[in-house]
């Protein structure tokens, strides 16, 4: 096609000890259907020490940099500090691209000048993948207390919805246009793009990146035109229940020892918390939320439903008693 609208992409990837995922994640970039000239892969490494950093020479990535403050969200800021090309997709390394048209689709809405962002509606879900895995697909989220605060991102289907923010939206071809006001989802991550002309000036006076901030601050300044592409991104959150539980305590962790430095506008939604709280201890609205998506989408990972509440509640609130009595 001559005249098909093909912007140039640099892929930002932070990791850390990413052997797991990353050659899943890194054999679905090279085999999309997109101009490999047009394609900058840069890794930011943290310091791992398995073969992260092969793999990542194996597939001939265009930069590997270092991340000496190692997190993820330092990783990304010094990826894109160092990016060149027009959009930056911000893919991490557990993310798998379902199909070799993903890119196109996922650029597709950029011809639109008023377009600043672009993200997937859902997790792709995949049947023979792992049961958390499934579970995430299906409810739209790592943590379940993002569908008590209502700011989930992606499809949930025990709402039928891929987000109870208050939005503007308009249906085009392959994607919706949406308009935010004041509050955002917690978007940011996972297959997301944005302009780089967008991106760089929220890199101005922080050393991190973080997600959920680009969403705030972007819409802040009133770029509030974004896209969410009707298709999916594979996340292979994790294997197991232990896992699951090492993932929810670094979330919790990180977010205590960050928010003093975050300039996003988030507050903490005491009233849902509660609610999570409550209804966790309850035991039947939970029950209740997993009859309700089994009946929308039948698989035996809502099981995982009540454990992952019971387990993130308990987290939750014994590393918020931790920080309480490190600060005093």
């Amino acid at each position: 096609m001559k005249n098909e609208y093909l912007p140039s992409v640099s892929i930002v990837m932070p990791t850390y000890n990413s052997e797991r995922t990353l050659s899943l994640c890194l054999e679905s970039i090279a085999a999309q259907n997109y101009s490999r000239e047009k394609i900058e892969l840069i890794i930011v490494d943290g310091g791992s020490r398995d073969r992260t950093l092969e793999i990542a020479r194996e597939f001939k990535a265009t930069k590997i940099l270092r991340n000496p403050l190692r997190t993820g969200e330092a990783g990304k800021a010094v990826g894109v500090r160092e990016a060149r090309n027009e959009i930056i997709a911000l893919i991490d390394s557990d993310n798998i691209l379902p199909n070799k048209e993903w890119l196109r689709e996922m650029t597709k809405p950029f011809e639109d000048d008023q377009i600043v962002g672009s993200e997937t509606i859902k997790f792709q879900f995949v049947k023979n993948d792992t049961l958390i895995n499934r579970y995430c697909a299906l409810t739209g989220v790592n943590d379940p207390v993002c569908i008590f605060v209502g700011n989930y991102p992606y499809f949930n289907y025990i709402t039928n919805k891929w987000t109870e923010v208050k939005h503007v939206s308009e249906e085009r071809e392959n994607y919706m246009t949406v308009r935010f006001s004041k509050e955002t989802p917690a978007a940011g991550a996972n297959g997301f793009l944005v302009r780089r002309n967008v991106l760089l000036p929220i890199l101005k006076n922080s050393d991190y990146l973080f997600d959920v901030d680009i969403f705030h601050t972007i819409f802040s300044d009133g770029k509030n035109y974004f896209a969410k592409v009707y298709v999916g991104i594979i996340h292979n959150y994790c294997n197991d229940v232990s896992m699951f539980i090492k993932k929810q305590k670094r979330r919790v962790k990180d977010y205590l020892f960050y928010q003093k430095i975050r300039n996003s506008p988030l507050k903490t939604n005491y009233f849902s918390l509660l609610k999570f709280a409550l209804s966790t201890a309850l035991l039947f609205p939970i029950a209740l939320q997993t009859l309700i998506g089994y009946l929308h989408k039948k698989d035996r990972a809502w099981l995982f439903h009540v454990p992952a509440c019971y387990f993130t509640l308990i987290i939750y609130a014994t590393e918020s008693i931790k920080s309480l009595l490190r600060a005093r």
